[in-house]
């Protein structure tokens, strides 16, 4: 398993006048540091109109700087909003291929179709975000192998262009999704893309079923979007190591976790997002086909269930406007194994649990909340000190 690191420069307040600049000298420094160490893969967000969620609003300018800054560690989109809008394809293929230019080869890009929020800022109608998205999957790579390029479908009038530069990387950089239902597990494993989801909310049981579901489109996946099939599960979560299992607590973990928690609701409309998520496993629960992998998943999940679970009760809380303590959201997401926090050899245990899981890549989200700078770097440093015995290369 390779462990990578996480980050969606985020900016708690208080704020002063130098916050954002501090912020991001933060991530160059986080950045370095995670290179020396051997992290695998910098994964960059994009949000907009995040305000203290995300400073994150133009990642391939961070990813630019990061690329100038270190030497080994490759740098990840995680992801690219792809509805047009947000970013025509052709921008996309040309700013990810310059970047691996600037790099030396080390890019990996992801793409994602964002929520309610951002459709709502840059004025996309919910109903095309799905086709875009489709449609950016299956242009970007071609854009990327072909001489001259043409695509004249869904809205698109592109005929005989000479799209450049190419990537260094040959036949091109690694694709990647961002996804966070059974659905898009599906449907990324069926573009033949990886897979980049989060553990933050889920337990490792539902994880575990999610990546049987990836893996068994991705093998089934005879004609992938680019030109080979990327069978790969990333995950992100929150990770605090600290000297002691007490001095990680002292640092302020569970209030970051409750932090971003309630932030991360809140920003992505949750109660919005988790409706139209119910209307679409709905539908495909209504096919008559029996809705392919996803509709047997969403029918065994069905059959088993006992009820909510206790991380679905606090998070229905949440969204009902109840200020949940700090310490109980963090106990029911500890006791699920949604998060790694500890000491060194209670972060080697949990991540342990997690590579068994047969998780490619493990996305560290260390800069959260109201972490220090200094708590941070720590954090960084003693998790890399554990790589060695999870990454053989």
């Amino acid at each position: 398993m390779k462990i990578d690191i996480f980050n969606e420069i985020q900016n708690p307040r208080p704020w002063s006048a130098d916050t954002e600049q501090r912020r991001f000298q933060q991530a160059i420094e986080q950045a370095k540091a995670a290179d020396e160490l051997g992290y695998g893969c910098w994964w960059q967000v994009e949000h907009h109109g995040a305000g203290e969620f995300s400073l994150s609003s133009a990642p391939e300018l961070v990813l630019a700087a990061i690329s100038q800054q270190t030497s080994r560690i490759r740098l990840g989109h995680s992801a690219v909003l792809a509805p047009t809008r947000f970013n025509h394809p052709i921008r996309i293929a040309e700013r990810a291929a310059t970047l691996d230019h600037l790099s030396g080869g080390r890019v990996e890009l992801g793409m994602t179709r964002s929520t309610v929020p951002e459709w709502r800022l840059f004025g996309i109608d919910p109903d095309d975000v799905r086709e875009q998205t489709r449609q950016a999957f299956e242009m970007v790579p071609k854009m990327w192998t072909s001489e001259r390029f043409s695509h004249t479908a869904g809205g698109f009038d592109i005929r005989d262009v000479s799209i450049s530069p190419k990537p260094v990387q040959r036949p091109h950089p690694p694709l990647w999704q961002a996804a966070a239902s059974p659905a898009s597990f599906e449907e990324a494993g069926g573009r033949g893309v990886g897979v980049l989801g989060t553990t933050f909310w889920e337990s490792l049981d539902r994880v575990e079923r999610m990546i049987a579901l990836y893996r068994a489109a991705a093998d089934a996946c005879a004609e992938p979007v680019g030109s080979f099939v990327n069978n790969q599960v990333g995950f992100f979560t929150f990770v605090h190591c600290a000297e002691t299992d007490e001095q990680a607590m002292r640092n302020g973990a569970a209030a970051a976790a409750a932090w971003y928690t309630v932030t991360a609701l809140n920003f992505f409309e949750a109660g919005t997002d988790f409706q139209r998520m119910v209307e679409r496993q709905q539908a495909i629960l209504a096919d008559p086909a029996g809705g392919g992998l996803t509709g047997d998943f969403l029918r065994a999940e069905a059959a088993a269930a006992t009820g909510p679970t206790p991380a679905q009760v606090l998070i229905g809380r949440i969204l009902a406007g109840e200020d949940i303590p700090d310490d109980e959201l963090f106990d029911v997401l500890s006791a699920q194994q949604s998060l790694i926090v500890g000491s060194p050899d209670t972060c080697r245990k949990k991540l342990r649990a997690y590579a068994d899981l047969g998780i490619d890549r493990l996305l560290c989200l260390h800069q959260i909340g109201n972490l220090g700078a200094e708590q941070v770097m720590t954090s960084i440093r003693l998790t890399g000190e554990l790589i060695a015995e999870f990454d053989k290369d």
